[in-house]
């Protein structure tokens, strides 16, 4: 079984990183892209296989035509076991940051949320395994490489997980649009876990119920919420910068 990948940031990323999972490339005949072709260049020294392909063949293949003129196959994507997570947090060699996404059934948002999950040093994401998008084409070209190097974990019960983070001393936190508490008056800095929810729907009840806290993000104008990576992005680098703070003053 293989997975395909599509973009030219997707597959530089993975021809960065797991090079060896590569199994074949299509490219669209005569491309002009700058990128593209020293891309290529990079793939032949890796010895991957090559086809040239015209549009209407790699449109095919991809089943859209937002793919930059390039797609790989690739062997199937490989989820951390959640059975692993309890070793995986006792090997975090820095105060966890972690991040839970409930309900998020949107691959271009799951990928922006990776995304900003690897330009912030998240050391774990983690999803349930029936109320998500799982990581697909669009998920990696969104998160530009970072689906590559941000670990990924779906779980059978999230509450059951949530639970095991606050015994690894995890502060569990959730977002909430209707807590008076503000991601800014919040202590960031030990061993924390950010809980989204979807832009519909919120948390569920019980994912809601197993958080140490609720926060929110203070809104001034007329907008009155946020898209769920954009709040992430903002959750997660004022736990960055506080965090960064707090060594200063050792």
């Amino acid at each position: 079984m293989y997975d395909l990948i599509y973009g030219i940031h997707a597959i530089q990323s993975m021809l960065d990183n797991h090079p060896k999972q590569i199994l074949c490339v299509y490219v669209m005949c005569r491309h002009k892209d700058k990128r593209v072709k020293l891309l290529i260049e990079q793939i032949k020294k890796n010895k991957i296989n090559i086809y040239e392909c015209n549009r209407k063949k790699i449109n095919y293949q991809a089943g859209h035509d937002s793919h930059q003129g390039i797609i790989a196959k690739i062997n199937r994507y490989s989820y951390m076991r959640e059975n692993n997570l309890s070793n995986f947090l006792m090997q975090c060699k820095t105060p966890p940051l972690l991040l839970v996404l409930d309900r998020i059934t949107d691959p271009h948002n799951l990928g922006a949320c990776l995304r900003s999950a690897g330009a912030a040093g998240v050391h774990i994401v983690i999803v349930p395994r029936n109320h998500s998008v799982n990581i697909n084409a669009t998920v990696r070209k969104v998160a530009s490489g970072a689906a590559d190097h941000v670990p990924f974990m779906p779980v059978t019960n999230l509450s059951r997980t949530l639970k095991l983070l606050q015994k690894h001393d995890i502060c569990v936190i959730g977002t909430e649009i209707t807590s008076k508490r503000f991601v800014f008056d919040t202590n960031l800095i030990g061993p924390l876990a950010f809980v989204m929810g979807s832009e519909g729907y919120g948390m569920r009840r019980l994912t809601k119920k197993n958080c140490n806290a609720l926060i929110s993000i203070p809104m001034m104008g007329l907008t009155k919420s946020l898209n769920v990576s954009v709040a992430t992005g903002i959750c997660l680098f004022e736990a960055l910068r506080q965090r960064k703070l707090y060594k200063e003053f050792l």
